[in-house]
């Protein structure tokens, strides 16, 4: 073609025109579909979007292969079709592999790094796990498992999560989240380990003042368990074997496991009866102890066979923590003596 002789028929202005008004129209079509797909999306808008595109560069490059003709250069329309064939093939291939992406559910696995990379980064998440994606349409559709802190409460694991979710919203505003979270050991305290193994034991009520201490080389810890408080010893004391075993099992560098029994008594939230005669007898029995200075408010209050005490007593300013704990607990024992079921909390304050 290249080498072919001057055309005998020419192009006139009609074309040019003609080529002007197409071109008008696919910018046209463009601006529409563009807004559309943000809008709404789709493959099938992005399909038109392409095939607009497509139109209006080849009836540019056509165009411009005419112009050339007019001017003497015979060979412009050749190249221009060249040029054009290339501009279709290239834009085809894209839109097909766009399409199969689509219609397989295939993310690039750059996103899904991406993804990684931000939930990594997140304040609080120890790990991530599998990271599950695909697309359906414009939305992104994620499934994010993510390793915590063992002893993170719930609440603050929720908190972590919305904030995992947050940052990947921030950089895929199209995408749909859903985390899950797993406790992870790795940097939790021996503390919180024990107190998690002796939670999950059948019968433990409660559990708290959890120590561990080192000696030679060896690892101790004492650690004080809540049982049912119409338990016998027996059975309470099988409970803290299960949980002797069971913290030596999980946590093997711990030599011995030390385990106070203590009877659980519920509380009721609401107690509205009032004992004025408790309230004597707790005046008469704390005032045996010169140390206390005072006796401020006593709140007795009585449900059933419970009674919730709470105490506010003055003692010696210049008095050690040590001295004033040992004289509450003193008073407690004396106060439990002389009543029963009794549930007590002394408030120390300066006198």
């Amino acid at each position: 073609r290249i080498q072919s002789p001057p055309p005998s028929v020419l192009p006139g202005l009609f074309a040019i025109i003609g080529g002007l008004y197409t071109i008008g129209i696919d910018f046209f079509r463009i601006i529409l579909l563009r807004k559309s797909i943000k809008a709404i999306g789709g493959t099938t808008l992005k399909a038109d979007f392409y095939h607009a595109f497509m139109d209006l560069g080849s009836t540019s490059v056509a165009i411009i292969g005419i112009i050339l003709v007019t001017y003497g250069i015979y060979f412009g329309d050749f190249v221009a079709a060249l040029i054009l064939g290339g501009l279709l093939a290239v834009l085809s291939i894209k839109l097909i592999y766009k399409t199969a992406l689509d219609l397989t559910d295939i993310i690039s696995p750059e996103l899904v790094k991406n993804v990684r990379e931000i939930t990594n980064s997140t304040e609080g998440v120890v790990d991530t796990g599998s990271v599950l994606m695909r697309k359906s349409g414009d939305t992104i559709f994620a499934d994010i498992t993510i390793s915590l802190r063992a002893d993170t409460s719930f609440e603050k694991a929720h908190e972590i999560s919305d904030s995992v979710e947050e940052n990947i919203k921030n950089q895929i505003s199209n995408a749909k989240i859903t985390i899950h979270f797993e406790p992870n050991w790795k940097d939790v305290p021996l503390d919180g380990k024990i107190f998690e193994i002796a939670k999950s034991v059948k019968g433990v009520k409660e559990v708290h003042n959890v120590n561990t201490n080192n000696t030679k080389g060896k690892t101790y810890c004492n650690l004080h368990v809540m049982v049912d408080r119409e338990s016998n010893l027996v059975s309470a004391h099988k409970i803290s074997e299960i949980i002797e075993e069971k913290i030596q099992r999980e946590i093997p560098e711990i030599t011995h496991a030390t385990i106070h029994l203590e009877p659980f008594i519920t509380v009721p939230k609401n107690i509205n009866i009032e004992d004025i005669a408790t309230e004597e007898k707790i005046r008469k029995i704390i005032g045996e102890y010169s140390d206390v200075k005072k006796v401020g408010r006593i709140v007795s209050l009585k449900f059933e066979n419970i009674f919730k005490i709470d105490i506010d007593c003055s003692f010696d300013k210049e008095l050690s923590i040590e001295k004033v704990h040992d004289l509450t607990s003193e008073i407690e024992h004396a106060i439990r003596v002389e009543i029963k079921n009794s549930v007590i909390t002394i408030h120390p304050e300066p006198n």
